[in-house]
């Protein structure tokens, strides 16, 4: 991880295609803007586990979906 220091209307650049600019800092709180291709996906973390986790219960086999019979003892 990498941990740098900006001030407002100061930039980080990722790559040659994505740069972050460091708008406004208020106490706590700091407003970014970011510049990247369209195709490049941009989340706020909490909505990108969010969507992760909704990934994995849809990938998930449904109850019914599971053939219990194998599980079941024969007489």
């Amino acid at each position: 991880m990498l941990v740098l220091t900006r001030k407002p209307h100061q930039q980080i650049m990722i790559g040659d295609d994505i740069v972050i600019n460091v708008v406004e800092v208020q106490g706590d709180n700091v407003r970014i803007a970011i510049e990247a291709p369209r195709d490049v996906k941009i989340y706020r973390g909490e909505i990108y586990r969010a969507i992760q986790e909704e990934n994995q219960r849809a990938a998930a086999p449904a109850p019914k979906d599971l053939d219990l019979s194998a599980a079941l003892p024969t007489k």
